[in-house]
């Protein structure tokens, strides 16, 4: 049955609906979300691997808790930081910096958002999750992101609040945030968002010059202070990776033959960068990075030990 023009919707219309869609995906920031989201469910996989507290339900309460609460987060950092967005041209497009959202909107969202995924944590999953994703947004919001205007050091900060997330996954299937299992996870997260992010500093940074942002990358035009970094940090996630299987008994030793070969990728496209100083190889390590993580989180889950064989 076909509609009758009177009733199809018009050009007009469905510009203005592919428009709102876009200007919520870009406020709520989805694709970083996704991976927040993503390492949350990590967590709680691991957590209850083998176990008999695994619960589909659980998972997902875990995982919209988490959607909510990221993409508020989300909403407010952009808040926060919309005359430095309309500086910056690739981010000048945002809604709040091209004023096609009011900025009220935009704050009632916001707290909608992590109010309702911090709440929806606390009654459907436990009060530990709950806590851990208002940690998250806490260091994000009120540390991390005023600090960027501040000092170089906020990429350490936003690694931290950004290697909280698999916790969250972590506390929800009931497992102590003191196991060693717990450390792991905060340590691969964080080691990895370090030459992950010291990449797009350097790739962008009259982007973040012009935006007022204090990074790493500012005055290294040949980028190789910034390369160090990389290399100094990728060399730590890896050895990360291949020490904690021999460390603990939480995954079988073989997981460190997956930490190894990932993590050389990385130390050896870090030495590349360093070397040439080239935007192309900085951008190499960016979607490196990239594809490190999802492949380092099959290794670990298809190498972690199942519940009742963890110990420290």
């Amino acid at each position: 049955m076909t509609e009758s023009p009177s009733n199809a919707p018009s050009g007009k219309t469905r510009g203005s609906l592919k428009q709102i869609r876009g200007d919520l995906m870009a406020l709520t920031k989805a694709r970083l979300s996704v991976l927040v989201v993503m390492t949350a469910c990590f967590g709680y996989l691991l957590a209850t691997k083998g176990g008999v507290t695994f619960s589909w339900v659980t998972l997902f309460h875990t995982f919209l808790g988490t959607v909510l609460a990221a993409s508020g987060a989300a909403v407010f950092n952009q808040l926060m930081e919309v005359e430095a967005d309309a500086r910056m041209h690739r981010t000048s497009d945002r809604p709040l910096p091209a004023k096609r959202l009011p900025k009220p909107a935009a704050f009632i969202l916001g707290w909608l958002l992590a109010g309702f995924g911090l709440v929806h944590l606390g009654v459907t999953v436990n009060a530990s999750a709950s806590v851990m994703a208002g940690a998250t947004l806490f260091t994000y919001l009120f540390v991390y992101t005023p600090m960027k205007r501040v000092s170089t050091a906020n990429t350490l900060v936003g690694a931290v609040s950004g290697a909280l997330p698999p916790l969250i996954g972590w506390a929800a299937g009931g497992r102590s945030l003191l196991d060693p299992g717990s450390f792991f996870l905060f340590g691969l997260l964080f080691f990895w968002q370090l030459p992950h992010f010291a990449a797009i500093n350097w790739i962008y940074r009259e982007e973040y010059i012009r935006g007022g942002f204090k990074m790493w990358s500012n005055d290294d035009e040949s980028g190789s202070r910034t390369a160090r970094i990389a290399v100094a940090y990728s060399i730590s996630l890896t050895t990360l990776a291949v020490a904690f299987p021999f460390v603990s008994t939480g995954m079988e030793r073989w997981g460190a033959v997956g930490g190894g070969l990932f993590g050389g990728g990385m130390v050896l496209l870090s030495l590349r960068f360093l070397k040439s100083g080239n935007r192309s190889d900085a951008r190499r390590l960016f979607f490196y990075t990239l594809l490190y993580l999802p492949a380092m989180m099959l290794v670990c889950y298809l190498a972690w030990k199942a519940v009742t064989g963890f110990r420290a």
